[in-house]
C-alpha cells in the first residue's frame, strides 16, 4: 500500500466525516460492542472505503465507527484485518496507516488473546506491556518512505508506558482486576499445541492471539501512542484438558462485556488529546 492509495483512502473517510478524530481504536473479536456507544455515530463498511479490505471473521462486523466517545473525537475498527485470512501485511496494517493519515494521535487496540500465564483466567484484562513477534515476517520489510516513518524504528517503548500507568488509574478507580504482560503474535489460523504454548511461556510471553503485533509496528513507525488490551478468552493449549474453539472466545468476552466497556470508556474519558473540530 502507498501513500497515494492512502491518500485516497482517508480523503473518502474524512468527507464523511464532520470532526477530526484524535483516538483510534481496533476492537478484537467479541468486543466490537464499544463502538456501539460511540454518539452521533458515522459508519462507514469497509467494503465502500478505497483498497479497504473486508472482514470474514466471525465476531468481526466490518466497518468504521466514527463519532464522540466519552466526549473525545474518536474512530473505531469495528472488526480487524488478519494475516491468516490471506492479507498481506500490508493490508493488514493499511487502516492503521489511513488513521494517522486522517488525524488520530492516539491507538487503543484490543484482542482476545489465550492465557499461558497460569496465574490468568479466562475473563482477565490484561494491559499489554511489549510484544513478541512469531509471525515470521513484518509489516514494515521493503521500500520504506522516511516520510512515513524511519527505516528502523525503534520498538523499545512502543506500548507507552505513560498509558499503561493511565489504565492502571483507571482500573483501579473502577475496582477492575488486571493483569499485564507481553502478548505474542502467532499467524494462525491454528491454535497452538502444547508443546509450542510450553515454548511461548520460556519465551516470556503471557498471553497469545493472532494480530495486534503487525498493527502495533506500523503505530510505532507512524510515531502513534500506543495502549494494548488483551482479553483472556481462554487458558492456552494444554494448561486446561479441553479442547480450543472460536465459539468459546466470543462467549467469554460477552462475559465480561461490562468490565470491559467500563474500563476502555474510562480510559478514553480521561485520556489528554489536542484534538478538536474540524473546521
Amino acid at each position: 500500500m502507498n501513500q497515494v492509495e492512502i491518500n485516497e483512502a482517508s480523503t473518502f473517510i474524512l468527507e464523511k466525516l464532520t470532526a477530526e478524530p484524535s483516538i483510534g481504536l481496533i476492537l478484537g473479536s467479541g468486543l466490537g460492542v464499544l463502538a456501539d456507544k460511540i454518539e452521533n455515530q458515522v459508519v462507514i463498511p469497509y467494503s465502500e472505503i478505497p483498497h479497504f479490505p473486508v472482514s470474514t471473521v466471525s465476531g468481526h462486523k466490518g466497518q468504521l465507527v466514527a463519532g464522540v466517545l466519552e466526549g473525545k473525537q474518536v474512530i473505531a475498527m469495528q472488526g480487524r484485518f488478519h494475516f491468516y485470512e490471506g492479507y498481506s501485511m500490508k493490508q493488514v496494517t493499511f487502516p492503521v496507516r489511513v488513521m494517522k493519515e486522517i488525524g488520530i494521535t492516539s491507538l487503543v487496540v484490543t484482542n482476545a488473546a489465550g492465557g499461558i500465564n497460569e496465574s490468568f483466567a479466562p475473563g482477565d484484562l490484561m494491559l499489554i506491556t511489549d510484544h513478541i513477534n512469531n509471525m515470521g515476517t513484518n509489516p514494515l520489510i521493503g521500500p520504506n518512505d522516511e516520510a512515513i516513518g524511519a527505516r528502523f524504528p525503534d520498538m523499545s517503548q512502543v506500548y507507552d508506558k505513560a498509558y499503561i500507568k493511565h489504565a492502571e488509574a483507571c482500573a483501579k478507580k473502577l475496582a477492575v482486576g488486571i493483569q499485564k504482560g507481553v502478548y505474542v503474535g502467532n499467524t494462525g489460523p491454528a491454535y497452538e499445541t502444547p508443546a509450542e504454548i510450553k515454548m511461548l511461556r520460556r519465551w516470556g510471553g503471557d498471553a497469545v492471539g493472532m494480530s495486534t503485533v503487525p498493527e502495533v509496528i506500523v503505530a510505532g513507525h507512524a510515531d502513534l501512542r500506543v495502549l494494548g488490551i488483551s482479553c483472556i478468552s481462554n487458558m492456552a493449549a494444554g494448561i486446561l484438558d479441553q479442547p480450543l474453539t472460536h465459539q468459546e472466545v466470543i462467549e467469554t468476552t460477552e462475559k465480561v462485556r461490562e468490565n470491559f466497556l467500563q474500563f476502555v470508556q474510562e480510559i478514553v474519558r480521561t485520556l489528554p488529546t489536542e484534538k478538536g473540530d474540524m473546521k
